[in-house]
């Protein structure tokens, strides 16, 4: 009976933590992407540049690999979240303000937010239902993350609208495991610091968003 207690116990406390773990890195994540709807906004409604989107991500992406992980674990790291979603928040703004200049650009940007939210809800809940393990994807999402990122660099040479779609569909497809990937680890208590999870998520929701901007801008051109 003491070790069926103290399993049950240790389940308990387990379960405890992996909510715990889950309800901070959904009020986090909600916070920055607000955060970073914001910054947007002030970007679209100073009109920045273009090349203001690319100087964001690679700032973002060194403090996101270098900053970080070594402040995840402290106060500072929640600091450093939102200078990165809201360096990505502002580079998108720039985005925006090209497809706002396009017909029918705001019905555009909002079906890319439906899409988006409706993506994320339903893979979140899934993965928080089902409490699967879908570590098994791991290997297969940075395969794909490879061949992408090659496709994606010689299409800076080829300019294939086609091959732009199809890298498009395949960062979506990707993001997608990688957000019941993250959620999933979150709900089994294999998570244990929201900071990175909320990172980890945020990263892949952009992501997914971006795309869809893409997708539908390049069918839109074809009216």
């Amino acid at each position: 009976m003491s070790t069926d207690s103290f399993l049950l116990k240790s389940a308990e406390s387990r379960a405890m933590s992996a909510n715990k773990v889950l309800k901070n890195t959904y009020l986090l994540l909600s916070a920055t992407l607000g955060f970073s709807a914001f910054t947007a906004l002030l970007s679209v409604a100073l009109a920045m540049p273009s090349w203001t989107y690319l100087a964001a991500v690679i700032i973002s992406m060194i403090l996101g690999v270098f900053v970080l992980p070594k402040t995840a674990n402290s106060a500072a790291g929640v600091g450093v979240i939102f200078v990165i979603t809201g360096l990505l928040g502002f580079g998108l703004g720039a985005i925006l303000t090209q497809y706002l200049a396009l017909p029918n650009g705001g019905e555009t940007i909002g079906l890319a937010f439906g899409g988006t939210a409706a993506i994320f809800l339903g893979l979140s809940g899934y993965a928080l239902t089902s409490k699967r393990d879908f570590s098994f994807m791991g290997g297969f999402l940075f395969a794909g993350m490879m061949v992408v990122m090659i496709a994606a660099i010689a299409n800076i040479f080829l300019h294939l609208p086609l091959l732009s779609l199809v890298i498009s569909s395949a960062i979506i497809l990707l993001m997608s495991g990688f957000i019941l990937m993250d959620t999933g680890r979150i709900a089994r208590g294999e998570e244990t610091n929201y900071i990175m999870a909320t990172y980890g998520i945020y990263l892949s929701i952009f992501n997914i968003f971006i795309s869809l901007l893409q997708i539908l801008g390049i069918m839109g051109s074809d009216d």
